[in-house]
């Protein structure tokens, strides 16, 4: 079984042409992470998790493309305190998105990412795909695991089901995670 991650690990193009595939952004949110979030939702999935809240970003040829620079200028006007990176599946676009998160980090802003892989997952597939390890070498802080629609909660925040985790990558996702009462 493919774990639908690509085996490519190198960008052709210059920054400014760096392009993500992305189903949305939101400018100003303040329910998916800590603080004030610029959301980039991401576009294609492999999970296919039942009761997906995002099941729109599952094709992997849907969405649109947008270049980095464009994202850090929006998320320059927003105010925002750090970006989230969400889904779909962001690891299966990981080496545009450390792009990402590093043009963030240098703005001092952090970086959240959700995933529907476990972190133990991405920990393995990093040995053989150097865009995860870049990815999660951007991100602060880590929410892992897919959706379970029969552990289901409202009850821990920035998750949707109870198996999921809130893992801090950094000495940003420390202090992004001390933020947050679980």
């Amino acid at each position: 079984m493919s774990d639908g991650l690509s085996k490519k690990h190198r960008m052709d193009s210059a920054p400014d042409e760096v392009k993500i595939r992305i189903s949305g952004i939101i400018e100003e949110s303040i329910v998916d992470g800590p603080g004030l979030r610029f959301v980039v939702f991401t576009q294609g999935c492999v999970h296919n998790c039942n009761g997906c809240h995002n099941p729109e970003t599952h094709s992997l040829e849907g969405g649109y493309l947008m270049g980095v620079s464009e994202i850090v200028k929006a998320y320059k006007k927003s105010g925002a305190s750090g970006i989230t990176i969400s889904g779909g599946e962001p690891f299966l676009q990981g080496e545009v998105l450390a792009f990402l998160g590093e043009e963030i980090h240098k703005l001092g802003g952090n970086v959240i990412t959700y995933t529907g892989y476990k972190h133990e997952e991405l920990k393995k597939l990093q040995m053989e795909n150097l865009s995860v390890m870049k990815l999660l070498h951007e991100t602060d802080l880590l929410i892992d695991g897919p959706f379970i629609l029969d552990a289901r909660t409202l009850d821990k925040p920035f998750v949707g089901s109870t198996n999921q985790k809130i893992i801090s990558l950094s000495k940003n996702g420390d202090s992004l995670l001390h933020l947050i009462h679980i």
